[in-house]
């Protein structure tokens, strides 16, 4: 009875960990005396969110506080009730959420693509591949670095789909796990001569700043990267309206706007595409 009290309560003190520990990465975007939670990556690292929390905050008078997590975790805290908000890149766990009643409005909002980055002299000669799978093939057959997220987030779930596509379990010195976000992944990557698959919105951003790393591979239509936003259903948590509400924002005439244009001042070009585009290759 004893040792049963004692695990439950390291189970209740994990859980809290994970919930302090992300909250604990949470940032505030717009003004207003209520806040949704939003969870998502890349779109949040990369300033995207802001801008369209920012929008919404003006029409709304609403705050969002975004936490940053990889597609895994979000719809995890969106089970747990812990945000009203996930906007991921994992269509096979998003259409489970739906399924099983526990998500709800999956809209496609936007895209971008992966590619697959290493050393300029190109050690596994995967810009000779065929396809992503075919890439990922000569990297393992070379024995040459790779950055893994092993995260299981939107990225790290497509990477380890392509390993299956090729029969191939990665393992060994060669195979490294980051476990952290894609521009700290990118970077690390750069840093250690390794190839690494990383989103075009990253690579816009950091590109500059790479040393001796290089889009190797690029082109895949498996490598096309959709995002979808869901929500809490319908009446469950006081913020489910309102999340529902930026869900409708961000796919509006207003909303796609942003998402086409985000990046062209800084960078010279989009970091995303729109839902338009997106829809050719949605799941």
């Amino acid at each position: 009875m004893r040792k049963s009290i004692v695990a439950l309560v390291c189970a209740f003190l994990m859980l809290t960990a994970v919930s302090a520990e992300s909250y604990a990465k949470s940032v505030v975007f717009g003004t207003g005396e209520k806040s949704f939670t939003l969870a998502t990556g890349s779109p949040g690292e990369l300033g995207l969110l802001q801008v369209l929390a920012e929008a919404f905050s003006r029409e709304k008078n609403v705050k969002m506080v975004w936490i940053k997590a990889g597609s895994g975790k979000s719809l995890q805290l969106l089970e747990a009730d812990k945000i009203d908000v996930a906007m991921v890149h994992a269509p096979k766990a998003e259409k489970e959420a739906i399924k099983n009643g526990w998500a709800a409005n999956r809209t496609l909002i936007g895209s971008n693509e992966f590619y697959i980055v290493g050393p300029k002299n190109d050690p596994a000669k995967i810009a000779d591949a065929k396809n992503a799978q075919d890439a990922y093939a000569r990297i393992a057959k070379s024995g040459a670095k790779f950055i893994t997220r092993a995260d299981n987030s939107g990225t790290h779930k497509k990477e380890m789909s392509i390993w299956k596509m090729a029969s191939i379990t990665p393992k060994g010195a060669w195979y490294i796990p980051s476990k952290t976000f894609m521009l700290a992944s990118l970077k690390m990557a750069d840093k250690d001569g390794a190839y690494f698959m990383t989103d075009s919105s990253t690579w816009i951003a950091a590109k500059k700043d790479m040393k001796d790393t290089k889009i190797l591979f690029r082109g895949d239509k498996y490598l096309i990267n959709t995002y979808n936003a869901l929500s809490r259903p319908k009446g469950d948590g006081e913020m489910q309206e309102t999340a529902t509400q930026f869900i409708e924002f961000v796919g509006s005439k207003k909303g796609q706007k942003i998402m086409r244009e985000f990046g062209k001042k800084e960078h010279g070009e989009g970091m995303y595409n729109d839902a338009k585009y997106a829809k050719k290759y949605n799941d």
